[in-house]
């Protein structure tokens, strides 16, 4: 390898790698920003501009797109027309290229941000230059991603070249950083028109749903998002399957929304803990004390809590990982576990994975806003994420009668896990413990009569329980049914020509009933 062309707006680690390579003896070109910080850094460089003996121009619209940057690095070096080409025409070749784009994403991401500012961050010589060297990858390596650095130089210290293997891996990486930016552009010009999305293969489950659908996988889609599910990391047991990740999805999704909750209506700081069995929370408390909370979570419904997967806010120790062992569970998800915790696992021998990602310690303010995409056959659906939070404190949420603090907390954490389970959903919650929650029903009453059971089963008394309805009651037998059972809070929306039956009866039997309008709050979740 004799020369490689530098030229990146992701500038992480470039003096280093800069170094290694000048080191080896290779001669580096380079242009602009990226020239000015390997100078500096004192590596020698040779500008495009001086190579190409045309200067940059248009604001750096013009630098690179010239035959002797794009000759060098699409010539076939096994082809003896195309090397004569080369002599002929003074064409340097380019055995190395490491190129990333402007941030445009970034950019269109900031608040206030012009069409203009975006469409200067739109690259054209980069992406041609990545693309040109992507198609020779027979003979040219090329870097879009500064943690691909390592692997390069080592490769070229340890043989003075790096291996096809490597090279077709690296060329289809780069393939793959110029579609995705390529979408983002598209998407934004076009207001939507245009969507989709690309991803990463980062795990790879043993199958699917069922075990005939084998293999199944996990894709990134890149995100600096500190709660993405390629943040989490298996430090014991089996890697988590298709069903385990789609469960840690909902979890966050229930997690994010319960943190947020008690925030805004009491802003103290809350643990958390939530069981969840096929998507949907079976298990989930809140409180100052972290064991009382893990109690009261496995107690929920200690029926489907077997073979589920929990989450905390919270570190887990040798002491609450004996409360979770009591039952057989398929992990924990947690920020952190004491060796103590691990050491127990280990002894046990269960099966149960423990999932880390210290992201977990701080919830609030972390609800997911990006974009929820749906397959169906032909396409996909795409809708805006589920982010409301209701206030109890705001004029938006009409109260009919005055919860106690202690029903307002209840009602936020049955909302929170009400609003992320699949719809239509009755949840019932008492003293900051999930004790019943009535999920996938056709019908409100049947969701309500759901919840009352699963609670009874699990011995619990509804005696002061408080109710969180996905939507609006059609009719007053929902709420009925609730208050026979000895709920005394009920948090719902408006929206229903019967919602002043419902008015009334609740005031008829004392019964607090908070309402925000259906278009603002409803949370149906997971059609």
């Amino acid at each position: 390898m004799k020369n490689a062309l530098i030229s990146v707006s992701d500038k992480r680690g470039i003096e280093v790698f800069a170094k290694r390579l000048e080191q080896m003896g290779i001669k580096i070109f380079s242009t602009g920003g990226t020239a000015k910080i390997l100078t500096e850094a004192g590596v020698p460089v040779t500008q495009v501009a001086t190579y190409t003996g045309f200067p940059e121009m248009m604001d750096g619209r013009v630098k690179t797109l010239h035959p002797k940057v794009h000759g060098g690095l699409l010539g076939v070096r096994s082809n003896e027309k195309h090397m004569n080409s080369m002599v002929e025409h003074g064409i340097v070749p380019f055995d190395l290229v490491v190129v990333n784009l402007y941030p445009f994403r970034e950019t269109i991401a900031k608040p206030g941000v012009t069409r203009e500012q975006a469409v200067e961050q739109i690259d054209i010589g980069g992406p041609a230059m990545v693309r040109s060297a992507a198609k020779n990858h027979e003979s040219v390596t090329v870097i879009v991603d500064p943690t691909d650095y390592n692997r390069v130089t080592d490769s070229l210290e340890r043989t003075g070249a790096t291996s096809i293997q490597l090279r077709e891996e690296l060329a289809a990486k780069a393939y793959f950083h110029t579609a995705g930016y390529d979408l983002a552009i598209t998407s934004y010009l076009s207001g939507g028109k245009y969507a989709g999305f690309s991803g990463e293969r980062i795990a790879t489950c043993k199958y699917g749903e069922n075990a005939w659908q084998a293999p199944a996988h996990l894709y990134s889609t890149g995100t600096p998002d500190p709660l993405a599910l390629d943040k989490f990391a298996v430090i014991e047991g089996a890697p988590p399957s298709y069903n385990n990740w789609c469960d840690i999805d909902r979890l966050l999704q229930t997690a994010t929304h319960i943190s947020e909750g008690y925030a805004i209506n009491e802003d103290v700081g809350t643990a958390i803990a939530i069981g969840v069995k096929h998507g949907n929370p079976c298990g989930a408390a809140a409180g100052p004390d972290r064991a009382e909370v893990v109690k009261k979570m496995m107690a929920g419904d200690p029926l489907a809590i077997f073979g589920g997967l929990v989450m905390t806010n919270f570190e887990v120790d040798e002491a609450l990982c004996r409360t979770l062992s009591g039952k057989m569970l398929d992990g924990i998800i947690a920020p952190a576990f004491t060796e103590g915790a691990i050491a127990l696992l280990r002894r046990k021998g269960d099966k149960c994975r423990f999932v880390v990602n210290p992201a977990l310690n701080g919830l609030v303010g972390k609800l997911d806003r990006t974009p929820r995409f749906r397959f169906v056959r032909g396409g996909f659906l795409m809708q805006p994420n589920y982010t409301f939070v209701p206030d109890f404190g705001r004029g938006e949420i009409v109260k009919h009668g005055k919860a106690t603090p202690a029903q307002e907390r209840d009602m936020v954490l049955a909302w929170a896990i009400g609003s992320t389970s699949n719809s239509n959903t009755i949840t019932l919650v008492k003293n900051e413990q999930l004790i019943g929650n009535g999920v996938g029903q056709q019908d409100r009453v049947g969701a309500a009569n759901l919840a009352i059971t699963r609670a009874r089963r699990s011995g619990h008394d509804l005696s002061g329980a408080a109710a969180y309805s996905d939507s609006f009651f059609p009719f007053p037998d929902g709420p009925q049914t609730l208050i026979e059972a000895g709920v005394t809070a009920i948090f719902t929306s408006s929206g229903s020509v019967k919602d002043q039956a419902t008015i009334d009866l609740c005031a008829k039997h004392g019964v607090a009933l908070y309402m925000v309008p259906d278009q603002a709050g409803r949370g149906f979740f997971g059609h």
